[in-house]
């Protein structure tokens, strides 16, 4: 750590969501900016397994909100910061195979419209003249969202961290923040400890993804935040592959797949869905639910080889809305954690209502306030029902 022993602000956590904060932080003027990363290099741990996906098509108006400012932010990174990004707006279709299930999309559709979303109703043969080789004879309707695409993680968490860096921020790696400290009785934030030693800082944000529940109860806050492992593969080329990077959806099982590089990459949320931490890849998970799951989506899968695969941890919360905001008991502490895999696509945006909470008092360019940190213990979740 040096000499340093203080800083304006500190961010904890290099994924996405930090580097996020902390580029805006320091845009909107905030000093002496530092993150905190415990790992060799950023956006290693859940940034860096997730898919790179981002939507518009939520069931819940807070997310549509979010994705609307979010995906635009995304969509413009390049323009903004005069940096590279790797992004395909190919679209995401969701797979209905009844008609209860039709029904809640054809209504959350038109959530979506109304909000200012584009959002596309299509029969079974549009989307088998969509992604030809797609396996339709069961579905009776499909939502099609046309701004919706996928992103490179890699480059989007070190674009903002070298946006970050030119605002002012000091990013630091191998930099383990062991707890939080606040003043003496508690109620404001006063710094971070480190295995380097302590750091003062009056504002600390906490965007550590599963590991910020360990931080906060070293103080006593506690945030409902679990981690769930989800498993991806890659495939290697196959006869049949879709030409589009459109990211496909059945919403009988909520397994995923779009084309990345010469093959697909593909998921789905295991029977047994345990929070743990552990990230180990199952061959047994990928051969009786993965795969049987990704064939009812596209037959030709079963000609794919397996190029590779890895375990990453979502960060779930009860409702599968992130918990965003000042925690009301500490002064001076934020958290942005718990995005229940919707974390990658919602950075942005989220790191911008961040700095707008610290310089003007209240999150402006969407209200976030049902997405507090104190909703569950005050009764009032809130409902996400499409979670991929």
């Amino acid at each position: 750590m040096g000499t340093t022993a203080s800083a304006g602000a500190i961010v904890i956590g290099g994924g996405i969501v930090g580097v996020s904060a902390a580029y805006h932080l320091a845009a909107a003027g905030v000093p002496d900016v530092m993150l905190l990363e415990r790992e060799a290099g950023l956006g290693l741990g859940s940034t860096g397994r997730c898919a790179g996906g981002f939507r518009h098509q939520f069931s819940s108006e807070v997310n549509v909100r979010l994705s609307l400012e979010s995906a635009r932010m995304i969509r413009g990174f390049s323009e903004e910061h005069g940096l590279p990004l790797d992004i395909h707006v190919d679209g995401y279709l969701f797979l209905c195979r009844d008609e209860a299930t039709w029904a809640r999309h054809q209504a959350a559709a038109a959530m979506q419209r109304r909000l200012g979303a584009r959002v596309d109703l299509l029969d079974r043969a549009e989307c088998a003249e969509l992604i030809p080789g797609l396996a339709v004879d069961e579905v009776i309707g499909a939502t099609f969202g046309p701004d919706d695409g996928i992103a490179d993680p890699s480059g989007l968490v070190n674009g903002y961290a070298t946006a970050a860096r030119r605002a002012g921020a000091t990013i630091r790696t191998n930099a383990a923040v062991t707890g939080l400290r606040t003043s003496a009785d508690g109620g404001r934030i006063a710094g971070v400890d480190t295995a380097d030693g302590p750091i003062d800082a009056p504002l600390v944000v906490l965007a550590a993804g599963v590991w910020s529940p360990s931080l906060a109860s070293g103080i006593g806050v506690d945030l409902p935040v679990e981690p769930h492992p989800r498993q991806l593969v890659q495939t290697t080329d196959f006869p049949g592959r879709p030409e589009r990077r459109t990211l496909i959806i059945d919403t009988a099982s909520m397994c995923f797949l779009h084309r990345e590089g010469d093959g697909v990459l593909m998921g789905v949320p295991p029977t047994a869905d345990e929070p743990t931490f552990k990230t180990e890849t199952s061959d047994r998970f990928v051969a009786e639910e993965l795969v049987p799951a990704a064939m009812r989506l596209l037959p030709a899968v079963e000609e794919a080889g397996f190029a590779t695969t890895w375990t990453g941890l979502y960060e779930m919360t009860p409702d599968h809305h992130p918990l965003i905001g000042r925690v009301r008991a500490v002064d001076g502490l934020l958290v942005a954690t718990g995005f229940s895999g919707h974390g990658f696509q919602h950075a942005p945006v989220t790191g911008k209502l961040l700095a707008e909470i610290v310089t003007r008092g209240r999150a402006e360019t969407v209200d976030i306030h049902e997405l507090r940190p104190e909703r569950f213990a005050e009764g009032a979740p809130i409902v996400e029902a499409f979670v991929i």
